[in-house]
């Protein structure tokens, strides 16, 4: 846990969701998706900036292989919050249908689209095969060159000499005022926006260590573009609040569960809280799991915004965005909840 002293109803920076439409144990991904649409108008009201969603795929614990698909709908059940992508993995798609999707969800809820794009193919291996992705497409110059053909296409800004722009290739509708980020858990999505001038969304909540290098780098790097003058870092994290200690770790110990389950090639739904309590874990097992709660602001309400506070000065983030895989739908909207009004972002009842 991170400790430090904020005021009560003061946000060290403005808060966001990503929200990665779990599907826990026992939960039909059809009812993931009806809960995040729930989630999503939650945060509108409780005041939340924004609402991203994620890309994986054939990933058991997530609900979400289609951000562009899911966001048309979140748009029209939703009015005023900003709706975007943490991420669209580039690599998986063509930059012109990414330019257009998004093109489209710009016309259609103008002011209100982000479009954040990373690199990983959001699966195994196999998926990036079935993806049809080449074998070393991941690499930073590579993925320079792909965001560097979606601005164009976003923009309408190839230069003079490109086939793009002597062919007369463009985005219908247009959408150059769109807000592009690239995300990353490591270096090459940092060194991608200091390069391009672009905002950077760090995921301290994939990779907090490769994370905080990577913010570090973006800074010192940043070259000033267009559309950014200074550099600007949005960091997610995993986040768990509940009324106690005891039911927020409670809460937050499935999560690490099903990361330990992934990264042995054990795939699986996030398991229930009762699951993850009596788990028999080797002495191995046990400290990742402590090792990965390190990393979760998790705890009763003053205590998840002493974490936040913390991260924030650490980081030195503009934004933060909260992520959370609990496995109960109605704790998962609670712990949102509880941090809105311990952040003072809206007038309501957590």
């Amino acid at each position: 846990m991170y400790s430090s002293t904020a005021p009560s109803g003061s946000s060290p920076a403005p808060l966001s969701v990503l929200d990665l439409t779990v599907v826990g144990e026992g939960t039909e991904s059809a009812a993931a998706l009806g809960q995040t649409t729930a989630l999503a108008q939650a945060a509108e009201r409780w005041g939340y900036r924004r609402f991203w969603v994620a890309e994986h795929h054939s990933f058991p614990a997530s609900g979400s292989p289609a951000p562009a698909v899911l966001l048309a709908h979140l748009g029209s059940a939703t009015s005023t919050i900003r709706l975007g992508s943490g991420g669209v993995m580039l690599t998986n798609h063509v930059p012109l249908v990414v330019a257009e999707q998004f093109g489209v969800l710009n016309a259609l809820n103008p002011g209100r689209i982000d479009l954040g794009v990373g690199r990983n193919p959001g699966g195994l291996p196999a998926v990036a095969q079935a993806l049809r992705r080449a074998g070393d497409d991941t690499q930073s110059e590579d993925f320079l060159a792909l965001v560097e053909e979606l601005l164009g296409f976003c923009r309408d800004g190839f230069p003079e000499g490109h086939p793009y722009h002597r062919d007369n290739v463009h985005v219908v509708p247009r959408a150059p005022e769109l807000p592009v980020w690239t995300l990353g858990s490591g270096t090459t999505g940092a060194e991608t926006a200091a390069r391009l001038g672009l905002p950077f969304a760090a995921a301290f909540h994939i990779n907090s260590a490769q994370a905080l290098r990577a913010i570090d780098l973006y800074r010192d790097t940043f070259r000033p573009s267009g559309t950014l003058s200074a550099p600007h870092v949005m960091v997610s994290v995993n986040a768990t609040c509940a009324p106690t200690e005891a039911e927020a770790l409670r809460l937050a110990r499935p999560g690490g569960l099903m990361m330990m389950r992934a990264r042995q090639g054990q795939q699986s739904a996030v398991p229930t809280a009762d699951t993850a309590e009596t788990f028999p874990y080797t002495t191995g097992q046990r400290e990742f799991l402590d090792g990965w709660l390190d990393t979760v602001v998790h705890g009763t309400p003053d205590a998840v915004r002493s974490g936040l506070t913390d991260l924030q000065k650490r980081t030195g983030a503009d934004e933060l965005m909260l992520t959370t895989m609990i496995h109960d739908f109605e704790a998962r909207e609670r712990s949102y909840a509880l941090v809105a009004k311990e952040f003072g972002l809206s007038s309501h009842q957590a």
